[in-house]
């Protein structure tokens, strides 16, 4: 990662070599994403928190897209309100031809696709929402630097989207996903985290969606995050005949360290709506005449990105035509074997409690003195300027008012 403090895990070393990195400029929007798996397929599209990124989700490309199913993973862009959010993204749709879709959201990215599927029920076919909401009022009250947050510095602005993940001691695989998120933040810019903190700060609710409740999974975990759980209390309120999927631990990035379980649950929620994957279209499967040829991936992709690309964000990939993706590495020695045992796991989940992921073999940053150490010399700082801040702000707005009545 930055400057080479920091070591990425294996698996996403090898995702990364493996599936190109997209960005492409739509309008005033410059969009990041990752598409991987048969276009045939309808895409389920994952949308991170404020802290998250395209590559946040690379546990369920890699899974779903062996499984013949189509991910795409993206960046939020720089949007300033809701409404800039929602023609951003339908612009984003049509630029890579996608119509009909599966969102898949998560905290501030479960809200955004939420108020999409309101605005454009014709385009979206099912929702998963994981630690989410449904209004923003309760976040709107508690930042009331909102105003100010566009000249706020970038350092001041990590620190308040880290405060809210938890950095006491935690499960290894907890402690892994917070440190691999925490790296992803290193690498977006001030305006990126000023416009997600925006976007969350704008008192805003979800209203009727045309959307069956059959049709929408409530996958939460069970142990702390950083979305109340009076807040999850509304998810569950709004959407009663939604399919419920709780993760017994999980913290706040599941799909990081429970992805087994995570994968199991989005599959399920796949097939129970009609997706229908294709396996057959996979390179190097044993099946002939799948509509790409296998050897013919490799060619071009090691341009495309590399992990370094990830820090400097600064190249573009042109979107990703219709020829066959490279095969990405086999998740177990008997694929059908392993779905038919998930299967069986998602239905004693709720009865044994037991956790389906297994270790992972590298741990992605396990020291986090210095990350602690930061936050502690950044705290009074940050408390001053913004104090300091909110002094002007009010007291320029005060000076607006007496000459306003004069």
């Amino acid at each position: 990662m930055k400057g080479g403090v920091l070591s990425a895990p294996g698996d996403y070393i090898y995702f990364k070599s493996q599936v190109p990195l997209h960005k492409i400029p739509i309008g005033s929007k410059q969009w990041r994403y990752y598409d991987f798996g048969p276009k045939v397929v309808p895409p389920l599209i994952c949308l991170p928190g404020i802290a998250g990124t395209a590559d946040v989700y690379y546990k369920q490309i890699m899974s779903l897209s062996m499984k013949g199913y189509r991910v795409i993973s993206v960046d939020i862009p720089r949007a300033w309100n809701n409404h800039e959010w929602i023609q951003a993204f339908e612009k984003f749709l049509d630029a890579i031809d996608v119509h009909h879709i599966h969102l898949y959201g998560t905290a501030l990215g479960g809200f955004l696709a939420q108020l999409f599927a309101q605005h454009r029920p014709r385009r979206v076919r099912s929702l998963v929402l994981s630690n989410t909401f449904v209004e923003t009022t309760s976040f709107s009250a508690s930042m009331p630097w909102a105003p100010i947050v566009g000249w706020t510095p970038a350092f001041i602005l990590k620190r308040h989207v880290l405060s809210g993940i938890r950095d006491s001691p935690q499960e290894p695989f907890i402690a892994d996903s917070v440190d691999f998120v925490v790296s992803q933040v290193e690498t977006l810019s001030r305006e990126d985290l000023a416009s997600r903190l925006t976007l969350t700060a704008d008192a805003a609710s979800v209203g009727l969606l045309l959307l069956p409740d059959s049709s929408i999974t409530l996958m939460d975990t069970n142990d702390y995050c950083a979305t109340p759980q009076s807040l999850k209390d509304q998810v569950c309120e709004r959407y009663p005949g939604a399919r419920r999927a709780y993760l017994k631990s999980g913290g706040d990035f599941p799909f990081l360290s429970r992805p087994d379980e995570v994968n199991l649950h989005l599959q399920l929620h796949l097939r129970r709506v009609g997706v229908e994957a294709r396996p057959d279209l996979i390179p190097g499967a044993p099946k002939d005449g799948s509509g790409g040829s296998s050897n013919e991936p490799n060619n071009g992709r090691k341009a495309t990105d590399d992990s370094s690309e990830n820090d400097k964000r600064d190249s573009e990939t042109p979107p990703p035509a219709e020829s066959a993706e490279p095969p990405l590495a086999p998740e177990a020695t008997d694929s059908h074997d392993l779905d038919n045992q998930l299967l069986k796991m998602a239905k004693l989940s709720d009865d044994t409690g037991e956790s389906v992921t297994p270790p992972l073999e590298n741990s992605f940053f396990r020291d986090k003195q210095n990350l602690l150490v930061s936050r502690a010399l950044l705290n009074i700082t940050c408390e001053f300027f913004i104090l300091n801040m909110l002094s002007l702000y009010l007291g320029n707005c005060t000076l607006t008012g007496n000459v306003a009545a004069m």
